[in-house]
């Protein structure tokens, strides 16, 4: 009796054993799951786009203040920093000294500090790519740009062709009208910083086509600053031009876009010829009342946030460029402005209406000319 109770109790022990064992190594099995699967939550493919960490830096060809594209890229990038909580961000101002944009960007793409540089400039993506042989893990985001083929940078252009176009049909609806500082020459006028591809083979382009939209006989007065700073130079161009017969501008010049705005306001505060001006990426209207009469807007923060969030979710296709326009809503018109309603003739204002929903509606015919 005694043997077999022992057995029992034997049989019993190595049974609860066995149950112990596998209890073990089935917790154990739990346990290295559970590890694995945070292994996977936390790596950079799993994480949402929000958790995982960034670091920007917002390379500023020039300076940002007076600039609107480079104040809109800016603003973009810290709203989309302020809202990642692991995104950092640096804002770095390179000056007006072009010669020196290069070695600056060299110095801070050498630190290993930023996964990526989000800049703003058509010039911006040769200087990349010439820092990027260096780095050939570095990633460039560029906007108002246009560059193909290198596995490192990533660009969208604007179609400033289409802004100058509606731009310049305003222009010219100005010029030939009886507004009181327009003359009957039918002459508008452009004032530029500097010349670059953009600019000579699109903007300057359009502007023009616009105006002869309402016109096939207005002629375009260009000339070129020869720096993105000396407002003294632009007001000494805007005086010239208005004595040739000019009373419509417009200008791509920075910051010394002021010396036009001043002499406007001069010559009509003084009684002397004066003219109407037009600016492309801003709203400038309270510059100048009644002499500053259209504005056009880029989307500029909302695309330097889209551009963004991309790149920390894996959605840049680098090596490629995108174009955005009118009719994708990165371009438009500030229609809601004293500035534009309180002066500007109604009819002119309903014929520049039409035009604008024409163009939004793909109904006005134009050819991008090649960069």
């Amino acid at each position: 009796m005694s043997k077999i109770s022992f057995f029992h109790q034997k049989s019993k022990a190595g049974i609860t054993q066995s149950a112990g064992r596998i209890i073990a190594i089935l917790l154990s099995m739990l346990l290295l799951l559970t590890v694995i699967s945070c292994r996977r939550q936390d790596s950079p493919g799993a994480r949402s786009a929000s958790d995982r960490s960034l670091s920007i830096l917002v390379y500023i060809t020039g300076v940002t203040a007076g600039s609107p594209t480079y104040e809109l890229m800016a603003a973009g990038a810290e709203e989309f920093a302020a809202a990642h909580r692991n995104v950092t961000l640096r804002i770095y101002e390179a000056g007006f000294n072009q010669a020196e944009w290069e070695e600056q960007l060299m110095s801070l793409v050498a630190s290993g500090d930023y996964d990526v540089v989000l800049g703003s400039n058509p010039s911006l993506p040769e200087i990349c790519e010439n820092v990027g042989r260096n780095f050939p893990d570095q990633k460039f985001l560029i906007v108002d740009a246009f560059y193909e083929g290198n596995p490192q940078i990533s660009t969208w252009l604007y179609n400033q062709y289409e802004q100058s176009l509606f731009l310049g049909y305003l222009a010219g609806l100005v010029t030939v009208s009886n507004m009181p500082h327009a003359n009957a020459q039918k002459r508008i006028g452009f004032i530029a910083a500097q010349e670059y591809p953009l600019l000579t083979r699109h903007i300057v382009p359009g502007f023009l086509d616009g105006a002869r939209h309402a016109d096939p006989d207005i002629e375009l007065d260009f000339r070129v600053i020869g720096n993105w700073f000396d407002a003294t130079r632009a007001a000494d161009l805007t005086s010239g031009m208005i004595n040739a017969g000019v009373d419509v501008f417009t200008s791509i010049a920075g910051g010394a876009a002021q010396g036009l705005v001043r002499t406007i306001n001069e010559h009509a505060f003084f009684g002397r010829p004066s003219a109407y001006a037009l600016f492309f990426n801003s709203n400038e209207y309270s510059q100048a009342p009644g002499l500053i009469i259209g504005c056009g807007s880029m989307e500029q923060k909302m695309l330097a946030k889209e551009i963004l969030a991309d790149f920390i979710a894996g959605n840049i296709p680098f090596g490629s460029s995108g174009t955005v326009g009118v009719q994708d809503g990165y371009l438009n018109f500030i229609f809601d402005d004293p500035g534009f309603r309180d002066h500007l003739p109604a009819d002119i204002q309903e014929r520049f209406a039409v035009f604008m929903d024409d163009l939004r509606a793909g109904r006005i015919e134009y050819t991008v000319p090649p960069l």
